[in-house]
């Protein structure tokens, strides 16, 4: 799995990060970073979650 976020479209709501930590982070700057864009497998199902919730459907996964 690759993740891929169009920052065009991204609000920085937060929700991903909540959702999945260990791979989304929005910083004190404001902005989203990913901090794995090839997350292991065990995280997948968060990372996939996560951009279901994505409420402006920023977060693009390759499988």
């Amino acid at each position: 799995m690759k993740v891929n976020v169009d920052f065009d479209l991204c609000a920085s709501t937060g929700g991903c990060m909540q959702v999945c930590p260990e791979v989304f982070e929005v910083r004190s700057d404001g902005y989203l970073y990913v901090l794995q864009e090839e997350p292991p497998a065990e995280l997948h199902d968060k990372v996939r979650e996560a951009a279901e919730l994505c409420p402006t459907a920023a977060i693009e996964l390759e499988e």
